[in-house]
């Protein structure tokens, strides 16, 4: 039976309760990725039980977002202030409990966005916030979005410069924000995938005075560790081996770590033979010099753009009954290395695959190939004529002739026929980077499964514009009953008007977002004066001249706008790093116009990550065409709660508390393999 309290024994019994509730502190969300780069959340007021209960807490539009545009930022929380970016490279300023616009601060004076960036958000430190705008690093005011002085030369640093290349001759920027350790802002970089292209150095600025404190050389200079690995003047003209995906902070060590990319040209390495370290690394830095403590290499002598995608993730793992604090990375082609954290030893055994020989004359590749033994990759490796769509006869007649004219098969390396490279440069594992549970030692990654077409063609503009246009605008560009004449489209058009329908595509013509920017300007240049600039023979004495080009990666689609393989074609998957095996694996994403017809659960093409709760539940948005936001059981994989975003949610979720609420935060920018673009940010809490 239960017993009524007199008022006052009920007030005085309570009412320190209520007074710890509205005195706990808030928690928040202050790095990208969450703390160690986890992606986890200890709060545990949204469960298992409540999330259906979960509904819209605050909208927030930038109205920015314009054609193509892209919105990736994982939101910071800090003194209950929600810090982003948006489409056009805006950052905002809004009340993490309302979403009321406290400042916003536009880098680039109010004027129009040229192309789509792809940004990761900002990093916030005591009074100010980072962030980087094409080649410039700002330090702004937390209060009021202004740039402070003092850092650089008027609040701005030119991230081309120290980079011991001329600065105007260099195109460097930065998609991820930072970290902090102690006073240093420590990051990678954004470098062109062709040449001439920028080197990756992973650089520490001085949070106050923009000043360079250190630089760790990816591409080694004479005397340094891993030189050898390089020709010897590599280190003056080759480019990339950049962290371009983020770095990652041990506080407590002290240590700093990156995972790199590859080494530029993508595709084709004739002048860089080699392993080419740091290209393709987990790198170990100490934070407060730049000193290599350990590197492990994934990939030697990339030609496949396989590079880590995603920042380490700094876990712990049981062994022998003994916690050993580790490094997670997940990587494009499905597999996830485990290594001590402060060694760098594997956790689980790695082992050697042969590799397949280049046809390209000229090109030297590694005879052998790292890869974890333990887990089991989290993708299919490699692409067969038995995993060809079965759609319809129609799809699968058309993607077997395709198959039949192209090389394939696992690290089978870019010829002149084309090869289909899988998972993909945009899978298996992304940029979203994976979440992991210290309560469970599960490591949660989104993966995609989606061949791209690699094709090397002769490096001069006439072979990429009978690559890419010549089929329906004829070699002489004279045009056909379906394709528009391209001769005088100079006066037709501007400049940047075509290089958008190249990117965009127009009326029956398919955009080419991925030619790349280097392939666009060249074409631009074609075709405005027909002159072909890459047969130049002067250009063949550059030392970064290559013999050969990329015409551009090829989202590989059947006749009608599907993955050209079975499904799934994209997975959401369970990993225990204690045992090395998969706990569990989903279907993640539809099409919905092939839901609609009853073809569910085929997976889909997915971007940005997931973030792991105290509370029982994996949060991710990511899935492209249909727009949902999930919330599943950690544990199971079981999909408790689903809603529709007003866009894709193209990003890494945010969790944080006010005043003993807890929000789910996500920022909503589609635009992504031709999905709608959006420019919202969406906050979810129980009622």
């Amino acid at each position: 039976m239960r017993t009524k309290l007199p008022l006052a024994v009920f007030a005085v019994s309570v009412l320190p309760l209520i007074c710890a509730v509205a005195a706990r502190p808030d928690h928040q969300w202050p790095v990208n990725g969450g703390i160690d780069n986890i992606r986890y959340s200890p709060l545990t007021q949204i469960t298992r039980a409540n999330v259906s209960r979960l509904a819209v807490a605050w909208t927030y539009d930038s109205h920015d977002a314009f054609n193509g545009s892209e919105m990736q930022s994982n939101p910071i929380v800090l003194g209950g202030v929600l810090y982003a970016t948006t489409p056009s490279l805006t950052v905002v300023a809004v009340d993490a409990a309302t979403g009321v616009e406290k400042w916003r601060f536009d880098p680039s004076g109010g004027a129009a966005p040229g192309s789509r960036f792809r940004h990761r958000g900002v990093t916030v430190h005591r009074d100010r916030v980072f962030v980087t705008h094409r080649n410039w690093l700002y330090a702004l005011d937390t209060r009021t979005g202004r740039p402070i002085a003092s850092f650089g030369k008027d609040g701005r640093v030119d991230l081309r410069e120290g980079l011991g290349r001329p600065a105007e001759k260099l195109s460097v920027s930065a998609s991820t924000p930072g970290v902090v350790s102690d006073d240093l802002l420590i990051m990678g970089s954004t470098v062109p995938e062709t040449l001439p292209g920028a080197p990756g150095d992973i650089r520490a600025f001085d949070v106050n005075t923009g000043a360079i404190r250190w630089s760790f050389h990816t591409i080694p200079h004479p005397g340094e560790f891993g030189y050898d690995t390089w020709p010897k003047d590599a280190w003056q003209i080759a480019g990339g081996a950049n962290a371009w995906a983020g770095v990652s902070l041990d506080a407590k060590l002290g240590i700093v770590f990156a995972a790199t990319g590859s080494a530029s040209f993508d595709f084709y390495g004739v002048n860089r033979h080699g392993d080419n370290l740091f290209s393709d690394c987990i790198l170990a830095l100490n934070a407060r010099t730049g000193e290599r403590l350990w590197h492990f290499q994934g990939l030697r002598h990339d030609v496949w753009d396989m590079d880590f995608p995603a920042a380490p993730s700094l876990v712990t793992v049981t062994r022998a009954g003994r916690k050993v604090d580790a490094v997670a990375q997940i990587t494009k082609y499905g597999y996830v290395y485990v290594l001590d954290r402060r060694t760098g030893a594997p956790l689980f055994p790695i082992g050697e695959r042969k590799a397949p020989p280049s046809t390209i004359d000229g090109e030297r590749l590694a005879p052998a190939q790292p890869y974890p033994l333990k887990p089991p990759p989290f993708t299919r490796q490699t692409l067969t004529e038995q995993m060809l769509t079965r759609r319809t006869p129609a799809a699968h007649a058309a993607v077997l002739a395709e198959f039949r004219a192209l090389d394939a098969g696992f690290l089978v390396p870019p010829s002149l026929k084309g090869t289909a490279v899988f998972p993909g440069v945009d899978g298996g594992g992304e940029w979203g980077g994976a979440a992991f549970d210290p309560e469970t030692a599960l490591l949660y990654v989104n993966a995609n499964e989606m061949p791209w077409i690699v094709r090397l063609i002769p490096n001069n503009d006439t072979s990429l514009y009978n690559a890419k246009c010549a089929t329906c605008h004829k070699t002489d560009r004279t045009g056909t009953p379906q394709a528009p004449s391209l001769i005088d489209v100079g006066a037709r058009r501007g400049r940047d008007q075509i290089a958008d329908v190249i990117r965009h595509g127009t009326g029956r013509m398919p955009g080419f977002p991925d030619l790349g920017t280097k392939n666009i300007a060249d074409l631009v240049e074609f075709l405005l004066t027909g002159e072909d600039k890459g047969a130049d023979p002067a250009l063949m004495k550059d030392p970064t001249w290559l013999k050969y080009r990329s015409d551009g990666e090829t989202l590989w689609r059947d006749p009608d706008g599907y993955p050209p393989l079975t499904p799934p074609w994209g997975t959401l998957n369970a990993i225990d790093l204690d045992a090395g095996t998969i706990r569990w694996k989903i279907p993640f994403g539809e099409y919905p116009e092939l839901a609609a017809k009853g073809v569910r659960n085929t997976g889909s093409d997915n971007y940005g990550g997931p973030v792991v709760t105290a509370g029982g539940l994996l949060f991710i948005g990511a899935t492209n065409f249909d727009r949902k936001f999930h919330a599943y059981d950690k544990l199971t994989g079981k999909l408790l709660w689903e809603t529709t975003l007003p866009a894709a949610g193209n990003a890494t979720p945010a969790v944080y508390e006010i005043d003993g609420r807890e929000y789910v935060v996500i920022v909503c920018g589609g635009g992504k393999n031709g999905a709608p673009s959006g420019s919202s940010i969406v906050a979810f809490a129980l009622p």
